[in-house]
């Protein structure tokens, strides 16, 4: 949907619109169309940015994965409000999502963690993610020392690694206007109902 008509279909859903919006960037043929900037802050109220990927969006919610003990798992056991930010230059568009976060059940990140090549698997046991290293042949030892350990066996999902879903409570869609009048169309959730604005650019 091309936002500067937007009024015209005030009723439109926000996941929809996301999904549209999605699909025409994942048909686009550009790198990482999955790709966002997932926002985060702890206790201390520090923010902290970093890109992520997306692996599935589904019954209102959009699921990534990473180590727990990670920075920004830190951050969201303290404060489990986050933003993500989609930004597709090529479309002139972008997208911005706040909500709350929950660790996914332990099945569904067995489930991925299951469907990612054996190298991946073996990484997410070598990270430490996060934390200091003393050099890159340390992270290259221990990443081979976990593919030889594991090398005629399934390799287990590490209980510090797993999912996330974010479940939305604001989508901002943003559309580059003609003389910077840029299109920003505000869906805020109310209790069950999503209330909409055009908001000025």
């Amino acid at each position: 949907m091309d936002l500067s008509d937007f009024d015209s279909n005030i009723s439109f859903d926000p996941f929809t619109l996301f999904q549209e919006w999605f699909n025409l960037r994942m048909s686009s043929g550009g790198k990482y169309p999955e790709a966002f900037a997932l926002s985060t802050s702890g206790s201390d109220n520090r923010i902290s940015s970093r890109i992520v990927l997306l692996k599935d969006y589904s019954d209102g919610k959009f699921t990534f994965f990473t180590n727990y003990n990670s920075h920004k798992g830190e951050q969201l056991a303290q404060n489990n409000h986050a933003a993500m930010l989609f930004y597709w230059p090529e479309m002139s568009r972008q997208i911005r999502i706040e909500g709350v976060v929950e660790k996914l059940p332990r099945e569904e990140s067995e489930e991925y963690f299951k469907s990612r090549p054996r190298e991946s698997q073996a990484g997410a046991w070598a990270s430490r993610q996060s934390r200091v290293i003393p050099s890159k042949s340390y992270l290259e030892g221990e990443f081979k020392s976990y593919l030889a350990s594991y090398s005629d066996k399934e390799i287990p999902l590490p209980d510090y690694w797993g999912g996330y879903k974010l479940v939305p409570n604001l989508f901002e869609f943003w559309q580059e206007g003609e003389h910077r009048l840029h299109d920003r169309i505000e869906f805020r959730l109310s209790g069950t109902k999503w209330i909409i604005n055009r908001l000025s650019p």
